[in-house]
């Protein structure tokens, strides 16, 4: 038996092939190395003592145990489900590059769509109207909204100064005639090119268009459109010069254009009767006008008078010191003007006023600009 023991000694391989059969199945299995046996918790322990208790009985090899670990629960079983697909995130778009920031909007108002008025009286020099008692109401306007106090007619006599408010040229004119025919670049030309509505309104008039001298209270020295070829030869443009009767309809039914040009009659404008004439006519017509929807969507009127009985101007003008006054919403009680300005520098206030060019005089910085009082 000693001989035996021995052999299994000598073969510790087989020893661990015989603990695995007779061991219960749960008695934890040690490995086998050359020279010691390993537990299953990773520690050295002394090899198995083998006993017997008779020569006919085989062997029993005693192993010695540690704890078996308590048996996992078994799961209980489920119903294999059909696999639902996982939903994938779309990519993200890529960055959009970083734009830049918007141009800020042009200042107002260089628009197509102010509103501008012009009324044009006739031979009184400044100190002969502000001031005077016979002429209550224009005061009113000169101290309600801005009165230019230093502004100049640019010759003499009339027409000369008619021609610059809408050419930026006297045209080289020193008289009234009635013949003239120029072809330069006007105020019509440049609103209508732009899409621009106007109208020009000639009290007593007596049909649109009409290039007569002058009948009754209408004189076309007073009337600087029907002196240029590319509005008289143009029947579409030639009839925006109209008969004063059609300015307070076009008002009180909102249908009066952009720009408008109104020239009173002989006597309303003062050429033929006094202040107190002009000053009764102006206050019937602008309680009209600032009642109109053109007046509260902007309006601008420009109340100035031709020529003055004095010499004085600028830069060589002589056509004397008149009376001009801007009225609209936004300058009521801003005072006076006191920078000095002649008809160039009215027109240049209604060209940049609708973003046009610029023409002659109206080019010129020293002739002022009357855009300041708007």
């Amino acid at each position: 038996m000693s001989s035996w023991f021995k052999g299994l000694a000598a073969h510790p391989g087989l020893v661990l092939s015989l603990a695995f059969l007779f061991a219960a199945p749960s008695a934890l299995a040690y490995v086998a190395t050359e020279k010691h046996w390993i537990g299953g918790g990773g520690t050295a322990d002394a090899p198995p003592t083998v006993t017997s208790t008779s020569s006919s009985q085989r062997p029993t090899i005693a192993l010695a145990t540690t704890p078996s670990p308590p048996p996992k629960p078994t799961p209980n079983p489920t119903h294999a489900s059909t696999p639902t697909a996982t939903p994938v995130k779309p990519a993200a778009p890529p960055a959009k590059a970083q734009q830049p920031p918007p141009p800020p909007p042009p200042p107002p108002p260089s628009s197509n769509g102010a509103h501008v008025m012009v009324i044009l009286e006739e031979n009184r020099e400044y100190n002969s109207v502000i001031g005077a008692a016979d002429a209550p109401y224009i005061n009113s306007l000169a101290q309600q909204y801005v009165l230019s106090t230093n502004w100049f007619g640019v010759h003499h006599p009339s027409l000369p100064n008619y021609l610059a408010l809408i050419s930026g040229s006297t045209q080289g004119i020193n008289d009234d005639g009635t013949g003239y025919v120029f072809n330069g670049t006007n105020l019509a030309d440049q609103l209508s090119n732009a899409g621009i509505s106007w109208k020009a309104y000639m009290e007593d008039m007596p049909s649109p268009c009409d290039n007569t001298g002058g009948t009754a209270g209408y004189a076309k020295k007073h009337d600087p459109f029907m002196y240029f070829s590319d509005i008289t030869s143009n029947p579409a443009r030639c009839n925006r010069v109209v008969p004063f009767t059609q300015f307070n309809s076009d008002l009180t039914s909102n249908t009066a254009p952009n720009f408008m040009w109104v020239t009173p009659n002989l006597c309303n404008d003062g050429h033929d009767c006094g202040n107190n004439v002009v000053d009764g006519w102006l206050q019937s017509e602008m309680a009209v006008i600032q009642g109109s929807q053109w007046y509260a969507q902007g309006g601008k009127v420009i109340i100035t008078y031709d020529e003055g009985d004095t010499g004085g101007g600028l830069n060589g003008t002589d056509g004397g010191h008149i009376v001009t006054i801007t009225v609209s919403n936004a300058n009521k009680g801003h005072g006076q003007n006191a920078a000095s300005g002649d008809h160039y520098g009215t027109l240049r206030a209604i060209e940049e006023a609708y973003g046009l060019g610029l023409l002659a005089g109206a080019a010129d910085a020293r002739n002022g600009d009357l855009r300041t009082t708007f």
